[in-house]
């Protein structure tokens, strides 16, 4: 395991020379001691990033998106090794890391290095006489901050098309699982990145984190995490009115029809909260049933959850891992006390995982709640493998409890009526809606969120413009026209 900062296309200690734990999250069992980046570290990899920044920028663009496509392949010819890396780092089974992870990274990686060459500019219809064009300039040094729910993954999400679009880059990687990230930076000077061009910094969020967001020499700052750091990052942009990009929060409502195929909504349901043991922005956390079904799919529903497999996530077997943190497992515990406190009631789960192999572990069980939509485990998000349960009468009640949220993230619903699925879907206050399925991603469609689940957009061609600055350049084509200042 790397264990080391990576700056200036080296691996290198910290200056003060710190380190923080890393554990597993299945057993407790320390897996590493990593290098923190403290502030001196982070103006280190902003320097390098900035010094790196007119060659990258000016290479082009074929080439930089031939480097993203090498990278690809090599996260693919390493395949085995990342989603091993990726189960004992962040305790997501290894029939999930091997199978969505790992290869929604390489094709993420895959279609930002095609995209490289396709950002085109525009002409733009001016008065007679003139040309004006607008062309797209990279942004310059990026700080990119991820969570520690998807590290591997949101390495594609966030570098992909900040280094298809020319910028360089400084990457915090989470505290608690920058193993494989610190494994990604190794690949990229194993396939001729330019040095410096991706720096990671793995440190604490409130010292390395925070100093990056503030840093002056850096021009945007792209975060994903909870809103409550988010609002930190905007109000420490401000120092050079830096960019700022926000994916955060998510209270997903996953709405169920009475004419929907039962069997698919509760298969889709449980996955839509239950993947990454919830571990996961856009889970669908909160269900909405229609009342005339909600007896039969609650049945359904609860029984496929007391059915999945619980344990260590590098078994095949092993459907749920454990949370990624002890403190993350007493949080969610935490809201089972707060669900029953308002009178909720718990239809299945509800406990930490007692089974003695997994007991030194951070494994919850797979818990279904029925709450009213005035709950509070109705409104803040949990995070974890723990889905409230209330029912509607109609599409308008379904919508009216869908939209009472202050996040707007992602959101789903299912039936088999075309006309409904388009009109809630449309009514549905979110930046990302499934119909009959949920958590679908794809390194082509916009992900992102409006309200408290923050601004701007990953993935896709918005992406790429989020990456750049648009530059207006008016040319003065008819040498005919009369002098600025002539008089008449």
């Amino acid at each position: 395991m790397q264990d080391r900062l990576f700056i200036g296309g080296e691996f290198v200690d910290p200056l003060d020379g710190r380190s923080f734990e890393v554990f597993d999250p299945h057993d407790g069992s320390k897996l590493a001691d990593v290098a923190e980046a403290r502030p001196t570290d982070v103006d280190r990899a902003v320097d390098a990033a900035r010094e790196a920044f007119p060659g990258w920028a000016s290479m082009q663009a074929s080439e930089r998106g031939r480097l993203l496509l090498k990278l690809a392949d090599a996260v693919e010819a390493h395949a085995d090794e990342l989603a091993r890396l990726e189960s004992t780092d962040t305790g997501h089974p290894i029939r999930d890391s091997s199978r969505l992870d790992v290869p929604r990274t390489a094709a993420t990686f895959r279609y930002f290095g095609g995209m490289a060459d396709k950002l085109q500019g525009t002409v733009v219809p001016v008065e007679p006489g003139f040309l004006n064009y607008v062309l797209r300039r990279p942004v310059g040094v990026i700080g990119q901050i991820v969570p520690w729910n998807f590290p591997l993954m949101f390495t594609s999400w966030k570098m992909g098309p900040a280094l298809a679009a020319g910028n360089t880059v400084v990457f915090k990687p989470a505290e608690l699982t920058p193993l494989s990230s610190l494994r990604l930076a190794e690949l990229m000077v194993s396939v001729g990145f330019p040095p410096a061009v991706v720096n990671v910094v793995p440190g604490l969020g409130e010292v390395a984190g925070a100093h990056l967001a503030a840093h002056p020499g850096v021009q945007k700052i792209a975060f994903t995490g909870s809103t409550e750091v988010g609002r930190r990052i905007v109000q420490a942009s401000a120092g050079n009115l830096k960019r700022v990009q926000l994916e955060l929060g998510g209270k997903g409502a996953n709405i169920v029809f009475d004419d929907a195929d039962l069997t698919a909504a509760v298969n889709g349901s449980a996955f839509a909260i239950f993947h990454n043991q919830g571990q996961a922005c856009i889970a669908g956390s909160r269900l909405l049933l229609q009342e005339a079904i909600a007896e039969e799919f609650v049945d359904g529903f609860v029984a496929l959850a007391s059915s999945i497999r619980i344990g260590d996530p590098l078994d095949l077997e092993t459907e749920m891992g454990p949370l990624t943190s002890p403190e993350h497992r007493n949080r969610v515990m935490g809201y089972v006390k707060i669900a029953l406190d308002e009178g909720g009631e718990i239809l299945t789960g509800g406990h930490a995982r007692d089974v003695p192999a997994l007991t030194a572990g951070c494994y919850v069980e797979p818990t279904v709640v029925r709450a009213g939509p005035e709950h509070r485990v109705c409104h803040e998000e949990v995070f974890g493998p723990f889905v409230t349960v209330t029912t509607f009468r109609d599409e308008a009640e379904a919508l009216a409890i869908a939209n009472a949220t202050d996040y707007g993230l992602g959101g789903g619903l299912w039936t088999r009526d075309l006309q409904r699925a388009h009109r809630v879907a449309s009514a549905i206050e979110s930046g990302m809606v499934w119909i009959n399925s949920y958590k679908r991603v794809n390194p082509g469609s916009p992900f992102g969120g409006i309200r408290n689940s923050g601004y701007g957009r990953e993935m896709g061609f918005e992406a790429m413009h989020e990456y750049t600055d648009a530059k207006s350049v008016w040319v003065n084509v008819d040498a005919d026209l009369p002098p600025w200042y002539a008089r008449p």
